[in-house]
């Protein structure tokens, strides 16, 4: 078995491998729920706003570069037998300095993003019961409770359920719109808007189509599922397309709505998840009330698996980080398996910081310079998976069958340089004069 200053590993146990079969998926769904949420969908409505079907590809390619992402984390979790974090451990302590600042700014910060994110279609549905800060921490509240007191089953069935849900209402939503299917092929070629910083907006739509650290966490669900070895592979490949294919259905189906409802009336929404509150005023006047509230309804399972997805996901992997500090030697995979993480008090200790801190956000505003930190580390996080992912399927730590091959290290490394480029953006844009 591996250990963590580099050697050549045998990996995971071996076992007979399993057909890829569609009774098997699972961690592809809890994914692609928890990667699109609703900022997504307001940036994919806004690209067909601005441009009509033009940025079609752009979406289409962000989904193909975060299947490479995903299916170089999972691959790493069955090939070796080891998690995430321990194969980061192996990289040296800056990995997990830098986890350990991510993780504490990030979830502070983004715990009061996503209770606010669920809590507005609530308010929109439910107007006179309470306001959006109450409606906020019921559904932070809702999220602790269902992650602390279910394991991965449970919490999988819940996520495919809503997943359902979005499913259903983002492609009514695209079917009433009547879209223009020759308009939408034609954005299917390669071409940039004739707009000021249309490549950047290029490379933001595709950088931002589902996922942040939610990527590095499918590791952990395919752990978490059961599947610890090789002869899971095929299957985890399969779950993972699925996981962007059903992701890609979302993002084409609200760039069509975008396209057709928006810009073909010239009607601007405003950027955030208000953008989206905005839509559903359109949708009321167009269609009627009930095709607004069902949009709502969308709009809530949208928000509110991202608050679970992440609940679970990233509290996961923070406790598979206390676990490989405390130990000081490797982790492995079974460990996530046994569903012994999901009970442990690092797992819950971060729930909660995920939950009650960011309560004080919601009623104080978002600090200012803890806000440019999290804008910051958000932009630096997926160039240091893609980059450290490069690092590790190319080394003795993982067998040579499953080491990169030229396709998978062109992917992850287009991945990183465009992930690159988008953090050396987001740091350039930041009101620095401001910070000091």
């Amino acid at each position: 078995m591996a250990d963590t200053t580099g050697n050549t590993t045998t990996g995971a146990a071996p076992s007979a491998p399993r057909k890829s079969s569609w009774k098997y998926i699972g961690p592809g769904i809890v994914v692609a729920a928890t990667g699109v949420g609703a900022g997504d969908l307001v940036a994919t409505l806004i690209a067909g706003s601005n441009f009509g079907y033009t940025l079609l590809w752009a979406a289409v390619l962000g989904c193909l570069v975060k299947i490479s992402l995903a299916e170089a984390a999972g691959r790493w979790h069955l090939s070796t037998g080891r998690t995430l974090f321990d194969g980061w451990a192996s990289l040296g302590r800056w990995t997990t300095w830098f986890f350990i600042v991510y993780v504490v700014i990030w979830g502070f910060v983004y715990g009061a993003a996503a209770m606010s994110s669920s809590a507005l279609p609530l308010q929109a549905l439910f107007p006179d019961v309470m306001g959006l800060k109450w409606w906020a921490i019921a559904c932070g509240l809702v999220g602790l409770v269902f992650v602390w007191f279910n394991k991965y089953e449970v919490f999988e069935k819940v996520m495919t359920v809503l997943v359902g849900v979005m499913f259903v209402v983002t492609v009514y939503l695209a079917i009433r719109v009547t879209p223009n299917l020759g308009h939408a092929f034609a954005g299917l070629l390669p071409v940039l808007p004739d707009e000021k910083d249309s490549v950047l907006n290029t490379l933001g739509l595709i950088g931002g189509v589902g996922g942040t650290i939610t990527l590095a966490a499918y590791g952990y669900w395919v752990n978490a599922k059961g599947w610890t070895n090789t002869g899971w592979m095929k299957v985890m490949r399969l779950d993972n397309r699925v996981a962007y294919a059903t992701t890609g259905i979302f993002v084409v189906a609200m760039l069509f709505v975008g396209a057709e409802l928006l810009h073909s009336a010239n009607v601007a929404i405003a950027s955030g998840d208000k953008g989206l509150i905005q839509l559903s005023d359109i949708l009321e006047d167009k269609y009627g009330t009930a095709t607004a509230k069902f949009f709502l309804i969308g709009f809530f399972a949208t928000s509110f698996t991202s608050l679970i997805g992440v609940w679970h996901g990233v509290s996961l992997m923070f406790a598979d980080f206390v676990a490989r500090y405390r130990r000081r030697g490797e982790v492995k995979g079974e460990e996530v398996a046994s569903g012994a993480r999901e009970k442990s008090w690092p797992f819950r200790a971060y729930l909660l910081w995920l939950t009650f801190p960011p309560i004080v956000l919601l009623f104080q505003g978002q600090p200012f310079r803890l806000i440019i930190l999290y804008g910051v580390l958000g932009a630096a996080f997926l160039p240091f998976l893609a980059g450290t992912l490069i690092w590790l399927l190319n080394s003795s730590r993982v067998p040579t069958e499953w080491r990169n091959g030229l396709l998978s290290n062109a992917m992850l490394a287009i991945a990183g340089l465009l992930f690159l480029v988008l953090c050396v953006k987001q740091i350039w844009d930041q009101p620095w004069a401001d910070f000091f």
